[in-house]
């Protein structure tokens, strides 16, 4: 909770009315009461900025669902959409596979109205209705009300085409004269998406893709049991909530996906690989390679025998909108069930880089750990190469299938970018790596595809390069993490360090760099689209962060950057970083996704210095050790 009784999206973000009203809702719903100061506190900051009104429509949804607010106060989410013909130019399934996931459930309980059962005669519903608005609620215009929004919510405006759209679908949904056509296409509509709910709910062990369209699908299914909390589908769900609950030294937070288990265990064995370390450690070895031999999708034995693998073949992929799945990794843990590009480009490479440790190939040679037979290898290629665009670059989950005209469509004022699966910078460098390291120990599979992809993987990530050198990172904090990405990207593709795009990336990550040696930018990069003006002021060192300093590093030293005092004094400031422990300091958020919402990567503090300083130990040797006049470092 912020000074001025809100709460923000996330935990660096300032108060939202998003934040504020659905933590407000959590909160009493907990049994805390409405006369605690902290409460009280939060209730004056939303009735300050014009009541529950004001806030996002994802808040506003989960208002309707618990009976806080008439369904009339929120836009028309048709369940119908979904019985329009694939072909047509916008069909919720060539929306971003987040979006569709959510607007899936969302779909479904607005078709249904779906309102807690005794939202009119519990007394807590009845206070809240009367804490969160400035008015009495009955005489509340709901109507009136679906386009309000807070500015500080608004971070991507609905266009006029849209409101205009959702005009139409409140005409749509409350004239008399379309009710007939509506009822006799809307159970249709409610049929299908209980079905895809219910392939989602299978293909990831009742996961699903993320903690919204969790919850969402979870409320589904208890409304389609007919409110029966002992159906066996919602118990399933029940049992899963846990997945997400994360217990932090300040307290129990839900988080934004099930874990990010796979994605940081690549990371951190591709560092001790290039340290140089695989088989100093070669219990850590071996337990990484167990990890993700059993966290390849679908590629077990165990994985094969589950209901998820039966929406494998063709006909179920095409129903219900996945991509190929086989073979990939996830960003978490295999029962998850959604591979993403990056992650099994890392996941590949971290296999890659696992298999030049003697002493894990003696495991596998003799029995202790299981094989990865190169069968398994060429499903995540295939994996790879099947994801890539026609832009040449990567995106996240599936291949992009919409349009750019879709974002003027985006119906949640607090995302941007959600519409569509768009080509980034980080997906393409971790495919078109992996594809590169897969053919040095791989050279006759696949040859001409792979070596088509690399280079339109390179060409893609060189068109999006900004006029300033740097590369936008779209999924971390922010411009230190896309310029890594994309030195990293051309320079395993072929590209000589002396290339122009190599060398300006290079000055600008030099004169970004702060005056105690570091790198440092926060949220607000992100956010902005500008790299931070005050570096990681709030939760760094002086403006610099040690992640953000390792990214810059792994860069420069990539590029082979020949100004090495810049890079000495990089390396000294990681260096002086270090705790007695061992560990790095735990500093600001490092993640984000959708430009607006900030992840938490704990391991990262560690791995990428680590990783950074056996890079620049490797690439600069002893030149590294020394002061400018020629002094060994202590």
């Amino acid at each position: 909770q912020q000074a001025d009784g809100g709460w923000g999206t996330h935990i660096e973000s300032p108060s939202t009315m998003f934040g504020a009203v659905i933590c407000y809702l959590a909160a009493r719903l907990l049994g805390a009461h409405k006369d605690e100061d902290w409460i009280k506190s939060g209730r004056d900051f939303i009735q300050k900025e014009g009541g529950a009104v004001m806030t996002s429509s994802w808040a506003k949804f989960w208002l309707c669902l618990v009976g806080c607010m008439d369904w009339k106060g929120h836009n028309s989410v048709p369940p119908e959409m979904w019985l329009l013909p694939n072909w047509f130019p916008f069909h919720p399934g060539r929306m971003w596979c987040h979006c569709r996931m959510v607007y899936l459930p969302m779909g479904y309980l607005y078709g249904s109205r779906f309102i807690y059962s005794q939202a009119e005669t519990d007394p807590l519903i009845e206070e809240l209705r009367n804490e969160l608005y400035c008015e009495p609620y009955d005489s509340i215009e709901w109507d009136r009300t679906r386009h309000l929004v807070a500015s500080m919510d608004n971070y991507s405006p609905i266009p006029t085409f849209m409101k205009f759209a959702q005009n139409c679908l409140s005409v749509y949904e409350n004239w008399k004269i379309f009710r007939p056509f509506r009822d006799a296409i809307r159970k249709a509509g409610l049929d299908f998406c209980l079905e895809y709910m219910r392939a989602e709910d299978l293909q990831t062990n009742f996961i699903d893709i993320g903690p919204v369209n969790k919850a969402l699908n979870m409320v589904s299914a208890f409304h389609s049991a007919n409110n029966d909390i002992n159906d066996p589908a919602v118990r399933s769900h029940m049992m899963r909530v846990p997945d997400y609950l994360w217990v932090a030294e300040d307290g129990m937070k839900m988080q934004g996906y099930n874990g990010s288990q796979c994605w940081d265990t690549s990371f951190a064995i591709q560092a001790v690989w290039e340290c140089g370390l695989l088989d100093k450690f070669p219990i850590l070895s071996a337990k990484v390679w167990a990890f993700l031999e059993r966290t390849q999708i679908l590629s077990t034995e165990c994985s094969q025998s589950t209901p998820a693998y039966q929406y494998e073949s063709c006909d179920s992929r095409d129903k219900f909108y996945r991509h190929v799945s086989k073979g990939g990794w996830p960003f978490s843990t295999s029962a998850h069930g959604w591979p993403i590009s990056d992650c099994t480009g890392e996941g590949l490479k971290g296999v890659l880089a696992l298999m030049d440790s003697p002493i894990v190939m003696d495991g596998v040679k003799r029995g202790i750990l299981k094989d990865i037979e190169p069968r398994r290898l060429y499903d995540a290629v295939n994996v790879i190469l099947t994801l890539q665009n026609e832009d040449g670059g990567w995106a996240t989950y599936e291949n992009n299938r919409g349009f750019g005209w879709y974002e003027e469509l985006n119906p949640s004022e607090v995302f941007g970018d959600i519409m569509i699966d768009y080509s980034y910078v980080e997906c393409s460098m971790a495919s078109l790596t992996a594809l590169a390291d897969f053919h040095e120990k791989y050279p006759d599979h696949r040859t001409n595809e792979i070596t088509f992809a690399i280079k339109r993987g390179a060409e893609f990530m060189k068109s999006i390069q900004r006029k300033d050198g740097s590369w936008y990172g779209s999924w971390a904090c922010c411009f230190c993490y896309g310029c890594w990405f994309g030195i990293e990207g051309l320079i395993k593709s072929g590209e000589s360090a002396s290339s122009p795009a190599i060398q300006k990336c290079c000055q600008y990550l030099l004169s970004q760099q702060r005056a105690n040696g570091g790198w440092g930018e926060d949220f607000t990069s992100c956010y902005d689209k500008d790299y931070a003006a005050n570096g990681m002021q709030s939760y760094g060192d002086d403006g610099s962060g040690v992640v953000n300093t390792a990214w810059a590093l792994m860069a420069l030293s990539a590029a082979k950057c020949n100004d090495v005092e810049a890079v000495r004094k990089g390396v000294r400031y990681l260096m002086s970083r270090q705790l007695d422990c061992g560990d790095w300091p735990q500093e600001g958020i490092a993640g984000v996704f959708n430009r607006a919402c900030g992840i938490t990567y704990t391991a990262y503090r560690n791995v990428f210095p680590i990783w950074a300083l056996g890079r620049c130990v490797a690439t600069y040797g002893d030149n590294i050790d020394k002061d400018p006049c020629n002094k060994e470092l202590e």
